[in-house]
């Protein structure tokens, strides 16, 4: 493990939410909206309405710029965003998660509390220069995020597929060349 369980979780969400934009749009409705919930159980005030949704559409390009930026730039976004809340941090136990943090209060609304958290876990990432694990698909069709948190720093693509449709390519391109 690179980072500690909350940072990788609130890091998996976020990119999750920026590469929902990509086409096609995978949080497009509240059924999307609700399979994401299934995906990333947040706790604290869900309003689940179409409101919420969409504030989490309208969060994906501050949030994708957040995630790309160079370091100095990264730390200006966090403190940014850090700065827009009013923040009441503690610590929580709840679910599966052992003790972490938690920034703002529970009632807050979920983008603020998505926001906080990728910021937070952004600390840990500006702290530990790993900024490099966050970066664009390597499939030159592909402009989604790429997370890696593997130990070797192996991953650069967003998903299995665009692994597979690169990997397909190049042994075409092998056997084309023999």
């Amino acid at each position: 493990m690179i980072f500690t369980d909350d940072t990788e979780d609130a890091l998996r969400s976020a990119v999750w939410l920026v590469n929902s934009a990509e086409d096609p749009d995978t949080l497009a409705d509240l059924d999307d909206y609700r399979a994401f919930l299934e995906e990333f159980p947040y706790t604290g005030r869900l309003d689940r309405d179409a409101e919420e949704l969409a504030s989490l559409r309208a969060s994906r390009p501050g949030l994708r710029a957040m995630l790309l930026a160079p370091r100095d730039e990264m730390v200006a976004h966090v403190n940014d965003t850090l700065a827009a809340s009013t923040l009441t941090p503690r610590l929580v136990r709840h679910g599966a998660m052992d003790w972490h943090l938690h920034a703002v209060a529970d009632e807050r609304p979920l983008v603020e509390r998505m926001l906080i958290e990728t910021a937070m876990a952004l600390i840990d990432v500006i702290r530990a220069d790993e900024g490099s694990r966050i970066s664009i698909c390597d499939d030159d069709s592909c402009e989604a995020l790429a997370l890696d948190l593997s130990r070797n720093r192996s991953k650069r693509y967003c998903s299995t597929a665009c692994a597979n449709r690169n990997a397909v390519a190049a042994y075409r391109a092998r056997r084309a060349e023999a």
